[in-house]
């Protein structure tokens, strides 16, 4: 009996471990992959979106953007071109969200630190206080690295607009000035079709966790991933 075990033992060693690849491959054929939704403005929560989208399924997508960063330097669409990338709405002299909104930030900024394909955006939403001297003292003080992530102050009907019909992200204020809002919580992951493609809450860890999970699944679809 030993003899016959010591005779086909490397065979015994052999199906095994071609079962156990079998077993493996099955197991990835059969357990579909996770794909991201691809966010329209019916699957938003109206508060967010403006009136005259509300009711768009398809097609959405971040529109051209020209800002000033906390550099002084022209931000565009371009500048986020085969990019995948994270963005947020804040202000500077905000005590409430906005500090661990940044810390969150910088907490991705922390993981994304090698990797190129993924860059950061933050829209002041006061940008009559949030100036390119502004952006810049807050920029040094959180440890922002200018190469991945741009503060940037603009215009605020255009910052209105992107917020309420690009970004689906942020509420009205409803005090009579068209151009006011208020602010959210969320993080909006695009892709480099610039499209919606997750939403978190950026006070929370663990949505910060998920986020960056996304972020690998995002990197790994090629459809997303082509222009």
């Amino acid at each position: 009996m030993l003899s016959f075990f010591r005779e086909y033992r490397f065979f015994g060693i052999f199906i095994l471990i071609f079962s156990a690849v079998v077993v493996s491959i099955m197991f990835n054929i059969l357990t579909p992959k996770k794909v991201l939704p691809i966010y329209q403005p019916t699957m938003v929560n109206f508060e967010m979106v403006d009136s005259t989208l509300q009711y768009q399924s398809k097609y959405h997508k971040i529109a051209d953007f020209s800002m000033i960063n906390q550099n002084g330097k022209t931000i565009t669409q371009d500048d986020y071109k085969d990019k995948i990338y994270v963005a947020d709405f804040f202000f500077t002299t905000c005590q409430t969200i906005c500090p661990i909104m940044t810390d969150h930030m910088v907490k991705i900024q922390e993981a994304t630190a090698n990797d190129d394909e993924v860059m950061l955006l933050s829209y002041s939403v006061t940008p009559q206080i949030d100036d390119v001297a502004q952006l810049k003292k807050y920029a040094i003080e959180k440890g922002v690295n200018d190469k991945k992530w741009n503060l940037v102050t603009g215009d605020k009907k255009e910052i209105y607009e992107l917020a309420r019909k690009s970004y689906l992200a942020v509420k009205e204020d409803g005090n009579g000035d068209q151009y006011d809002m208020i602010h959210t919580e969320n993080f909006m992951l695009i892709d480099k079709k610039q499209q919606i493609r997750g939403y978190y809450d950026g006070t929370q860890a663990d949505d910060i966790e998920r986020l960056l999970e996304d972020i690998k699944v995002l990197k790994a679809d090629k459809k997303s991933n082509t222009q």
